[in-house]
């Protein structure tokens, strides 16, 4: 059974994630707002912005990994969109890094690691 690659850091598959959830925004401007005949106005600047919410259950190895493109300013990634459900690509920076052990059963343990995904 092949399963579908969701996550790919500057050219390195990321392991199968435990949960995996999509988000497309529209940035608004400061310009917009309620009309005096109250109906909402909205000034769109820009429209599909995609965040990911994403965690996974990993080694040490992977969980040092993670931590490392958490460091980086920015990580070309390439997403599995689920909109689409093609591969797209972006420029991405992670927020909200979470790395949780789970078990302690060998060599440094089971780690959950989660974190937010946002497009620059």
């Amino acid at each position: 059974m092949a399963f579908i690659q969701y996550l790919n850091f500057d050219g390195e598959d990321l392991p199968l994630p435990d949960s995996y959830e999509v988000e497309l925004k529209d940035v608004e401007a400061d310009s917009g707002g309620e009309t005096e005949a109250g109906t909402k106005q909205r000034d769109v600047v820009r429209t599909g912005v995609v965040t990911i919410t994403v965690s996974f259950s990993v080694s040490p190895a992977w969980l040092k990994k993670l931590t490392e493109y958490k460091n980086r300013d920015k990580i070309q990634v390439r997403y599995f969109d689920t909109e689409t459900l093609d591969v797209k690509q972006t420029e991405m920076f992670v927020e909200g890094f979470k790395a949780k052990l789970e078990k302690d059963m060998s060599y440094k343990g089971l780690w959950n690691v989660s974190f937010t995904l946002k497009a620059m």
